[in-house]
């Protein structure tokens, strides 16, 4: 599936912002210091990413202090994986309400701004636990298992990423870079990590030939975890004439679609006519 996610099929082609087919995000985990070297070699490049922490370690050895967060993810996403960062499946529903609500709740007053992504810590989910993070309004939750694809998500609150930066990362971004992306459909390159695994690794030079390698590609479209999953959600909301012939933009973003074979950018409470299917 390479289309808008399960329950947003549209009767007409989806793009991403600019009128572009590609989109990648990156989702890095725990918040230790070594996310000062990623975000140093990402925002070289003008690449986005979504920083997934844990409130509770925040100023412990080896993690970033609480006060430096709003102005190091300046540009990024700060998103939820827990005050301790435990085994979500030996909790009961209130232990893990107590998990999610409090880190989102500390996270969203140090980044300024409401934080509603997430990330399963140990990669650890279920439909239950999943169920109990929609009941507390969480947009989207990452997972641990790669697809090795391009797909866009079936289900936001069991995202699988592309890979791991560790599986043949260069190899899967020249094929995502080098593929031809057929007419309606969309391609997304997630990939996930730990910044330490770099410096235990020795290995930043992965990600600074990674970064360079995409950075200067024109074709696609940078961005958080939450502003693609707002982005599709937006795009499978655009409501149409029964006739298929009117498009309308209800939402609050920006949405690209094709018109007449070309790329058009509709407006919030914008319409516009089309050609039927």
């Amino acid at each position: 599936m390479e289309q808008l996610p399960a329950g947003m099929n549209h009767p007409l082609d989806i793009l991403f912002p600019g009128g572009k087919t590609r989109a990648l995000t990156l989702s890095y985990d725990d918040g230790t210091v070594h996310d000062r070297e990623l975000i140093r070699i990402l925002n070289r490049f003008g690449i986005k990413a979504t920083f997934h922490l844990n409130s509770g370690r925040l100023g412990s050895e080896g993690y970033l202090r609480a006060g430096d967060i709003r102005s190091l993810y300046d540009g990024h996403e700060i998103a939820s994986h827990t005050v301790t960062h435990p085994h979500l499946c030996e909790f009961d529903e209130p232990l893990i309400v107590s998990e999610v609500s409090r880190d989102m709740a500390s996270l969203s007053e140090l980044a300024g701004y409401p934080v509603r992504g997430f990330s399963y810590p140990y990669g650890e989910y279920s439909d239950f636990i999943s169920g109990v993070l929609r009941a507390l309004g969480v947009a989207y939750a990452r997972t641990v298992r790669s697809t090795h694809g391009y797909a866009l998500p079936e289900n936001f609150l069991q995202w699988h990423p592309t890979c791991h930066h560790g599986e043949d990362l260069l190899d899967r971004t020249r094929t995502f870079l080098d593929r031809d992306v057929p007419q309606g459909a969309l391609a997304l390159l997630y990939v996930w990590g730990h910044s330490y695994e770099f410096h235990d690794r020795n290995d930043w030079n992965l990600m600074a030939d990674f970064a360079r390698e995409i950075g200067g590609d024109r074709s696609v479209w940078f961005c958080t975890n939450i502003e693609l999953c707002d982005y599709l959600m937006a795009a499978g909301r655009l409501e149409h004439s029964a006739d298929k012939t009117t498009i309308v933009n209800s939402g609050d973003i920006p949405v690209w679609i094709v018109r007449d074979r070309i790329p058009c950018e509709l407006m919030p409470g914008q319409s516009t006519r089309v050609r039927p299917a």
